[in-house]
């Protein structure tokens, strides 16, 4: 942490490959969560279907298990992964204002993404709306984050860690 703050992190060459490693393994990540997510697709059809199962295919509804078993390992394992990817953004030389926008659209469109699938359940498959614009923010704001954190680290981007516009409290 005393690298990226300092702003010794672009001479030190093994700091750099950590950093740059793990942004490979977001990258792979997101690409699996985009690949996992079209399996249901991104249409209203196919995420209710998901949800609450089809007859015609032959596919069950989510029961509240299902969904506990999913929602418990997402929400601990997501809150991990954003708190490490967000922390990154921080030392990235761009506005306060748009790291503050990727960081909220972030932890957002999880939580929202992890929410819908219950809300289509228990409230209305209406809901299938907000789990298609929850994870295209999410996917966003992770490619764009995961971008700007390589090229900060790739070319040796002086600190922005006290460039930021939002104070701390």
């Amino acid at each position: 942490m005393r690298f990226v703050v300092t702003g010794e992190w672009s001479k030190n060459e093994l700091l750099r490959v950590i950093v740059l490693f793990f942004l490979v393994y977001c990258f792979a990540f997101w690409l699996t969560n985009f690949g996992l997510y079209m399996e249901m697709g991104l249409s209203y059809q196919g995420v209710v279907e998901h949800y609450l199962g089809s007859p015609e295919k032959f596919k069950n509804p989510k029961s509240i298990r299902g969904l506990m078993e999913v929602s418990h390992f997402h929400l601990f394992a997501m809150g991990i992964f954003l708190v490490a990817l967000m922390h990154l953004l921080l030392f990235v030389p761009i506005q306060g204002g748009l790291k503050m926008a990727l960081i909220v659209a972030a932890f957002s469109s999880a939580f929202l993404d992890e929410a819908s699938g219950w809300l289509i359940v228990f409230v209305s498959p209406v809901f299938a709306y907000l789990k298609i614009a929850s994870f295209v923010t999410l996917q966003l704001s992770l490619i764009v984050t995961i971008v700007l954190s390589v090229w900060a680290v790739w070319t040796s981007q002086r600190n922005a860690y006290t460039d930021s516009n939002v104070r701390s409290r």
